[in-house]
């Protein structure tokens, strides 16, 4: 849809009908210091539609899309195909609803798709019960990490083992601190622990050991949540059914990079604490005709009176990309997702192969699914620059030389020769 402005003749009205003669008079009550007397420097003028077009077009050819080039880069943010199919079919009319379905008459064909994207995210963890998705794999840590003080009520302490993702552990930070819940680290728990979170796999791609995890938990009666970037790691791990909350990152499936975003949240959960699960879940029903049927089961509503009391102030969920979601995972099935996870480890091990015969670099994981820490000799965020001018985007720069690669099915032979053969020359 696009803009159309006002006429003249119909902001004479506008400003006719309020009892002002010039459109300053609006801000006659704001501070004078916050008003404006002079252009923004570097701002331009307004200009038409066809300069407009012109100069975003020229903005958008400074971007480097993943599939012109190398590509290593991940850390929450994977470089995978989504079949063209999965964009055609999230067009349907069934999946096509005004806003919530609240209406479950008008809304079966998204509600039956949210419920069927419940259900796998519950089989990929090993969990009772899901939700219908939150924004991402941050807001979930962060909701899961306020569940668990309503759970545990009178315990205010989060613990932390081991590396989590940088931008899960900002937005927990900015969750825990305004709750005024503490955040400690493995060597600080104690038994006003309401949570133990880890990462899995960790933040530099080790595989989390999650029984020492569920141990430490249960030494001082606080609930496990398990944080994971990568879903598509579950189709090759263990399911981290030991956990009370799992939650994370599924925009790998169906979603895609999209310049950073949409993402897709997903959050499941044992089922005696469904009650204090965030934003909503869709359930199977029969309607009067004893037809199968879908309609929301649980919902927070009450975020939109009880304010700071509320279970959650996420009273949405990811409609579209849990959709999109659930039709790619359609399309691969069950055992497709497990090949396409153990090709994406394959990849990994045969670039962590070659690195490791490179003299200077040095490959610190044990194990991994699809993202490995590599130690280099000189700075990492100068090499990582070297390789951009090259056309190659490399992994994650790190302090202390250390560089996160992440390896898809679209990492190719040749980008890993490609790689390797200028990292030889720059080191």
């Amino acid at each position: 849809m696009r803009y159309l402005a006002l006429t003249k003749l119909e902001r004479e009205q506008m400003k006719q009908d309020i009892g002002i003669n010039h459109i300053d008079e609006l801000y006659a009550g704001a501070p004078k210091e916050s008003i404006l007397t002079q252009k923004i420097e570097r701002l331009p003028d307004h200009q038409g539609e066809i300069e407009v077009e012109s100069y975003l077009r020229k903005l958008s050819e400074k971007n480097k899309p993943a599939t012109s080039q190398p590509f290593f880069l991940g850390v929450g943010c994977y470089n995978h195909h989504v079949p063209s199919a999965v964009d055609h079919l999230i067009q349907r009319s069934e999946f096509l609803t005004a806003y919530t379905p609240y209406q479950p008459e008008i809304s079966q064909g998204t509600l039956k798709t949210i419920f069927q994207f419940q259900t796998i995210i519950s089989r990929l963890t090993g969990m009772e019960v899901a939700n219908a998705s939150l924004y991402d794999g941050a807001t979930g840590l962060a909701e899961a990490a306020l569940m668990a003080v309503r759970i545990k009520r009178n315990k205010k302490k989060i613990a932390i083992l081991g590396e989590i993702n940088s931008n899960y552990l900002e937005v927990l930070k900015t969750y825990t601190d305004l709750a005024e819940i503490e955040l400690t680290s493995e060597n600080e728990i104690d038994d006003q622990t309401a949570a133990v979170i880890t990462a899995y796999p960790d933040f530099y791609g080790n595989v989390t050991d999650l029984d020492a995890v569920r141990k430490k938990a249960d030494e001082v009666d606080a609930l496990m949540i398990v944080s994971i970037t990568e879903i598509l790691s579950l189709g090759l791990l263990e399911e981290p059914k030991m956990a009370d909350i799992v939650t994370g990152e599924a925009a790998s499936i169906g979603v895609g990079m999209n310049f950073g975003g949409p993402h897709l949240g997903f959050f499941a959960c044992l089922k005696k604490y469904v009650r204090q699960i965030p934003g909503r879940i869709c359930g199977a029903t029969v309607d009067q005709d004893g037809k199968e049927s879908f309609v929301l089961t649980l919902n927070a509503r009450e975020q939109h009176i009880r304010r700071d009391k509320a279970t959650s102030n996420i009273c949405s969920n990811q409609g579209l990309c849990a959709v999109a979601f659930t039709i790619h995972a359609f399309l691969l099935g069950e055992i497709g997702f497990k090949n396409l996870a153990l090709l994406n480890h394959q990849k990994a091990c045969k670039l962590s192969d070659i690195l490791s015969k490179i003299a200077g670099i040095e490959v610190l994981n044990d194990s991994f699914f699809n993202e490995f820490t590599i130690k280099l000799p000189k700075d990492v965020k100068e090499i990582s620059k070297k390789l951009l001018e090259r056309n190659i985007i490399s992994g994650l720069a790190l302090d202390n030389n250390l560089m996160i690669m992440a390896v898809t099915e679209l990492t190719s032979d040749k980008d890993m020769k490609i790689l390797a053969e200028n990292l030889k020359e720059i080191l």
